[in-house]
């Protein structure tokens, strides 16, 4: 893949994905707290991320329908565990938890990627490796605020681990179709595969569908329901999907992973303007813990873990 070609503008279309994808959490909590269900928050924003989408993942494919019959499976798993897994998940912890250590724990997601790949394909890590997971650990005591004895919202963090390993899942199938589907038609039809199975579990009733047109309140003030339920679907999927995709073949899946840490951070900034929520010092040091050792994993396997950008 060449990265030497438009590598200015692919770092700021993943600069503007990461933004958007950090704009996710912080607008479902409003929707969550004026009585919105996780499952119905996420719904909501897939099927409209996979309406916006639908168009350019037709135009991308080009006739080639045959390409998702043979990649039906790995796309099944992609669009059901990768993208509403993770989503639900993540959307039920920061029902119940800040937003900030919700998706620092999420993050963590490459680190789970190496041990699988080192008990499923005996990809053994590196000291470097060894080193950055030690690092994430930490991060995590900290972020969790574990060893000040301080009260957890353990039902949250349950769920944000659930998040990190349908993350992890997203990570994998994405490599292993990078060179068969365009990206475009991955995230296109991921979306619409995992708005249909969400869809499916809540018509049965397995998956509870609650929406309140109360007006959503944030710090800046309350708003119509209809106002971040848009935000979500079409800046914090559609975009965020469409640009993280176009910034990966501009960049490369090693460089656009790095950027894609950004979420992190603007997660944590649209997190202290809309719920005003400021991370505290234990956050903080804990996340940069992580940060440093995902990215410290990143470079010590980059023939092994190719993630191509966050999933939440």
């Amino acid at each position: 893949m060449r990265i030497d070609r438009g590598f200015n503008g692919g770092l700021v279309l993943a600069v503007l994905s990461a933004a958007s994808f950090g704009m996710a959490g912080p607008l479902a909590r409003g929707l969550l707290e004026a009585g919105w269900s996780p499952g119905a928050v996420v719904l909501a924003r897939l099927s409209i991320g996979a309406a916006a989408l639908s168009p350019f993942a037709i135009i991308a494919l080009r006739g080639r329908w045959g390409l998702l019959r043979t990649q039906l499976r790995p796309l099944l798993v992609y669009g059901a565990l990768g993208l509403a897994g993770t989503q639900f998940c993540y959307f039920s912890a920061v029902g119940t938890m800040d937003v900030a250590p919700a998706l620092l724990i999420e993050f963590t997601a490459p680190i789970a990627i190496v041990l699988w790949l080192w008990a499923r394909r005996g990809q053994r890590p590196q000291p470097l490796t060894l080193l950055g997971g030690g690092a994430a650990v930490l991060g995590l005591v900290l972020a969790l605020d574990l060893a000040s004895g301080a009260e957890v919202a353990w039902t949250g963090a349950l769920w944000a681990f659930a998040a990190m390993i349908g993350n992890a899942a997203y990570f994998l199938i994405a490599g292993e179709t990078e060179d068969v589907l365009p990206p475009i038609a991955l995230a296109g039809v991921g979306l619409a595969i995992a708005a249909a199975v969400l869809a499916a579990l809540g018509v049965i009733g397995i998956l509870p569908m609650h929406v309140n047109f109360a007006a959503a309140g944030y710090a800046v003030g309350a708003g119509p329901w209809w106002v971040p339920l848009l935000a979500l679907g079409l800046i914090s999927a559609a975009l965020a999907y469409a640009s993280g995709t176009a910034a990966i073949r501009r960049l490369g899946s090693r460089v656009g992973s790095f950027v894609a840490l950004l979420e992190v951070v603007a997660a944590a900034l649209f997190a202290w303007l809309l719920l005003d929520q400021l991370p505290g010092l234990s956050v903080l040091l804990g996340g940069l813990l992580i940060i440093t050792g995902v990215v410290l994993v990143r470079r010590a396997e980059p023939a092994q873990v190719r993630p191509s950008q966050s999933a939440c």
